[in-house]
């Protein structure tokens, strides 16, 4: 297989284009119509029917090589995309794949400390700031302010 990497020579990129011209030609509709023309000949001149069998199997022999080698030189650009965009995808996965363990790291540290919340005994009383103090049983439910240290 051919170093990607290496310039083309000037035959190599002549031979290319040309396979690609002609792999776009015969893919063409009028060449459809060409062909259907040739193939009704026969109908017009019986005598020439074995001459346009040889011109027939002599065109055959051409194209189909010709296509495949278009299709190769057509295939290489899609190739080249394709593993550009398999690259982008694993470089986005490997993005999703740390994005998401830093998740559940805060979750699972959000729930550990929802679940120290949960297990600790209920305060009686309640501090906001230095100012204020807040007595939660049912006997002092009114705020009083704080001692000064």
């Amino acid at each position: 297989m051919p170093n990607p990497s290496t310039k083309p020579s000037l035959l190599h990129e002549v031979n290319d284009h040309v396979a690609v011209r002609m792999t776009i030609i015969f893919g063409s509709i009028w060449c459809v119509y060409a062909f259907l023309v040739f193939s009704l000949i026969p109908l017009a001149a019986p005598g020439w029917q074995n001459t346009l069998l040889y011109i027939s199997n002599c065109i055959q022999l051409v194209a189909l090589p010709a296509l495949m080698v278009g299709n190769a030189v057509l295939s290489r650009g899609t190739d080249r995309r394709a593993a550009e965009d398999h690259a982008a995808l694993l470089e986005i996965l490997n993005d999703v794949r740390s994005e998401v363990a830093e998740l559940k790291t805060v979750t699972d540290d959000l729930a550990r400390k929802t679940n120290e919340a949960a297990s600790r005994t209920p305060s009686e009383v309640v501090s906001f700031s230095d100012e204020a103090v807040i007595n939660v049983t049912e006997n002092g439910a009114h705020a009083a302010p704080a001692a000064k240290t």
